[in-house]
């Protein structure tokens, strides 16, 4: 039969945990907000600034996602 003798370390690691799921929840959000303000700004150009920029619009999300998740998302 298996027991805790002491409830110390359990509550440190279920605390570390709880703040390891927070520090990865802020830097989703903060990859989430760089995709979506990258995609708003590249679907407010006109056609004429994307073909300047070289830019398809069939490429515009994969350029968001490489912007906020990098060149393997």
């Amino acid at each position: 039969m298996a027991y805790v003798t002491s409830n110390r370390a359990a509550s440190e690691s279920l605390a570390a945990r709880f703040a390891a799921l927070r520090t990865d929840a802020v830097e989703a959000y903060r990859n989430w907000r760089v995709y979506r303000n990258t995609l708003n700004e590249l679907n407010e150009l006109s056609a004429r600034e994307m073909a300047d920029l070289g830019i398809n619009p069939s490429m515009v999300r994969r350029i968001a996602l490489e912007a906020a998740y990098g060149k393997n998302a």
